[in-house]
Formats: structure tokens, C-alpha cells, sequence
């Protein structure tokens, strides 16, 4: 969170999957960060409703747990990216800036 605010984007975190689609009746961001391991609710349950709600907005998956499955079934679901925590300062921010910028053309 530190590491996107000091690039200058508004960040807005969430306790879990299901807060964070509450609040899409509020306010659409431009790009979500999403990690598989939530709970309650994972983050491919998340991803699945933001296909079918909003289907334009990009979604990037982090996760701990890289399985090829995994990978597969992000990449199949729309997901812009699919990274590996420990994630790079760089390589979020790249992916983030991907994201956004496919969604705006």
C-alpha cells in the first residue's frame, strides 16, 4: 500500500472479498490488486464476480502459492497479471500501469 501511494495512486484496502464488493456500489477503481488467499471468500470467487459485473476492470492476482493451475485459471478469468509474492516494488507498479492503461484505450 505504502509502496503505490508513494507512486502517487490512491489506494483503498479491504478485511475481505465481500467488503470489497459491497463497495463497488460506491465507487468503481481503476484497477484491483487482488490476492488468492483471503478469507472467507478467495480471491478467484472475487475475480469471478468482477467477470460478470465489471467485466472491463483490470485485476491483478498475487499470490504466495504459484501453481500452474492457478496461473492458468487467473489468466482464463481475465486477470491483467499474475504475480508471485514476494512481489517487486517494480514489477507491481509495471503491472499497475499495464492494467490501467489497456482499460483506458
Amino acid at each position: 500500500m505504502r509502496l503505490m501511494r508513494s507512486a502517487g495512486l490512491s489506494v483503498q484496502t479491504f478485511g475481505s472479498g465481500a467488503d470489497f464488493l459491497q463497495s463497488l456500489e460506491m465507487r468503481l477503481p481503476d484497477c484491483v490488486v487482488l490476492d488468492l488467499q483471503m478469507p472467507h471468500m478467495d480471491g478467484f470467487n472475487v475475480q469471478t464476480h468482477l467477470a460478470r459485473k465489471c467485466a472491463a476492470l483490470p485485476v491483478i492476482i498475487i499470490t504466495g502459492h504459484d501453481f500452474p493451475k492457478a496461473r492458468e485459471r487467473a489468466m482464463a478469468g481475465g486477470a491483467s497479471a499474475f504475480l508471485r509474492k514476494p512481489v517487486h516494488d517494480l514489477t507491481l507498479l509495471d503491472a499497475i500501469s499495464a492494467a490501467t492503461a489497456c482499460a483506458t484505450r
